[in-house]
């Protein structure tokens, strides 16, 4: 019963159903034509799937011996190689093939991505590379084209020069070994051509139309049936590229230009071919039909970053179209209620979110996220099924961003003391998060972050009592008059020290006035009977609490 379950919980998505020749239906991935079950050398006594256990089973179809029997649990895996012709386990299999390409490749380098590399392996059972040529006439054809032909459709491995241009030797991993393997080479290379002729018929028509002139077709392919059709979609992404690009003192017409473009290649035979290469053909036929290079590239630039770790745009087009794009889905699908849940999440919104993250961090883009969101759901004006989600979406993206400084190494309570404060421009946060760290390694950091944890809770209590001013005449007490001398003889330091950047100077400099705020804290009622005395030190307080958290909110770091 325990097997029988065992493999019941198998991840198959579909079953095949067929008949032992009893006549008794089973269901399971394959037939199952012999089950093996031994202890030391004893058989198991088990049945499943329609079979009782045994210790004959059989190897490869073609070569190997016969049927084999396994004398004893520990020769299972010896004997199915060396007379049965089958690697049987997975990861020697894996790697075997691996080391095998390596070795075919020679001084070319072998596009060996995992996913492909673990379905061959499930493949074969006894592999060997061979390799083959397909003419070179096909390497007119845009070399992704071609190496996503041979990988998704022939499960073939690709070559490249030490440039990266695309070779017309590719290998195959065969589950024959043979003497005379032209037949296998020979059959494989007659496969690939007719595919390899689809790429170029595909890539020869598509030129033949500009992709300005594909950009009404785009009013007929619907977006999300409460956003519209991507001509729609489209023209917000204009809009927006252009608002970021002369935010950022960029060229605001190629930006436009670029986003205008940006999809257009969607609606080409290629990409309808292989959605995959969507972005990488708007590239190569916008250079086509002579596009700035700047627009060419934003095409594929502007999916950029598609996963964790990958390269952000490089242009400054890209990078407007890049933002433009993620922020209309993140608040066009958030604004209709599609957020993500749990562990759903369908429109990549958390991807998304870390893409315009990622930008503004490492690009330092010096752009406002209230302003670009704001600006973004502006672009939804009129729309009776969109809801405002920038609250939301605000209180996301800084989730988001924990997680992605999390990821950077950087400690729970440093990240907790710069996000706390919702920073609105990103492009300094890594100097705020380092002199955080050199801040929290001070002798008088815990003390500091102490008091402003306390001024934090009496401010939180009287904010009511707050004046605007701190009032000279009414500094009674020696340790408040002494405090309020050292904040305005450090405040131009401080000033100085912020306006040039200097994060981590500024909160040096800060750590210098511990002294008298604990003497401060050991003297001084604040709250006093006295109201005008009270609200005085209340300003006084408040004047020091905006000095220490200029940087990040230092009572973070308090245990």
């Amino acid at each position: 019963a325990a097997l029988e379950d065992s493999v019941a919980k198998l991840p198959i998505p579909k079953l095949m159903s067929y008949q032992r020749p009893d006549g008794e239906t089973v269901q399971f991935v394959r037939p199952v034509h012999k089950l093996n079950a031994l202890h030391g050398g004893d058989v198991a006594p088990v049945a499943l799937l329609g079979l009782a256990a045994g210790r004959i089973t059989l190897g490869h179809r073609f070569l190997s011996q016969g049927e084999l029997a396994i004398k004893h649990a520990d020769d299972y895996a010896v004997l199915l190689e060396s007379q049965g012709k089958v690697i049987a386990a997975i990861d020697v299999r894996k790697e075997k093939i691996r080391a095998a390409l390596l070795d075919k490749a020679g001084n070319d380098q072998v596009l060996m991505p995992e996913s492909l590399l673990d379905e061959v392996t499930a493949l074969v059972e006894w592999p060997v590379v061979y390799a083959c040529h397909f003419e070179e006439e096909f390497l007119a054809v845009p070399q992704e084209c071609l190496i996503l032909t041979m990988q998704t459709n022939q499960k073939y491995f690709a070559l490249t020069d030490g440039d990266g241009r695309l070779r017309s030797r590719f290998l195959i991993v065969s589950n024959l070994e043979t003497n005379d393997p032209q037949h296998i080479v020979g059959g494989n290379e007659r496969v690939v051509r007719p595919r390899l002729s689809d790429a170029k018929f595909f890539f020869e028509q598509d030129k033949k139309k500009t992709l300005a002139e594909r950009l009404p077709g785009l009013a007929n392919v619907v977006y999300h049936n409460k956003l519209g059709s991507q001509a729609q979609r489209g023209e917000r992404i204009v809009k927006l590229a252009g608002k970021i690009a002369s935010a950022l003192g960029t060229d605001r017409a190629l930006a436009e230009r670029a986003a205008l473009l940006a999809k257009a290649d969607l609606l080409t035979d290629m990409v309808g071919e292989f959605p995959e290469l969507q972005g990488i053909m708007g590239t190569y036929y916008a250079r086509h039909d002579g596009e700035h290079e700047e627009v060419a590239l934003a095409a594929s630039e502007h999916y950029q970053p598609r996963f964790a770790g990958d390269a952000l745009p490089t242009t400054a087009a890209g990078t407007a179209v890049a933002l433009a794009d993620k922020l209309e889905t993140l608040v066009g699908i958030w604004g209709i209620g599609l957020q993500p849940t749990g562990d759903k999440d369908p429109f990549a919104l958390r991807r998304h979110a870390l893409g315009v993250l990622r930008m503004l961090i490492e690009k330092r883009l010096p752009l406002s996220i209230k302003s670009l969101l704001a600006d973004t759901v502006q672009l939804f004006a009129g729309n009776a099924q969109f809801k405002d989600p920038s609250a939301d979406l605000s209180t996301f993206l800084y989730d988001r961003l924990r997680g992605l400084l999390r990821e950077r190494g950087y400690a729970v309570n440093e990240i907790e003391a710069v996000v706390a404060q919702q920073p609105d421009v990103l492009d300094n946060i890594a100097e705020r998060l380092q002199a955080v760290k050199a801040f929290a390694l001070l002798p008088d950091a815990a003390s500091l972050a102490a008091a402003n944890k306390r001024i934090t809770n009496i401010l939180k209590k009287n904010a009511e009592g707050v004046v605007a001013s701190v009032q000279n005449g009414l500094l009674r007490e020696a340790a408040e008059q002494a405090l309020h001398q050292a904040m305005t003889t450090c405040q131009p330091d401080i000033d100085s020290a912020f306006a040039q950047g200097d994060f981590t100077a500024t909160l040096t400099r800060l750590a210098q006035l511990r002294a008298e705020v604990d003497q401060f804290f050991d003297k001084v009622m604040v709250m006093d009977e006295d109201l005008q005395l009270r609200n005085n030190r209340i300003a006084l307080l408040s004047n020091l609490h905006q000095m220490m958290n200029r940087v990040a909110d230092i009572s973070k770091l308090a245990a």
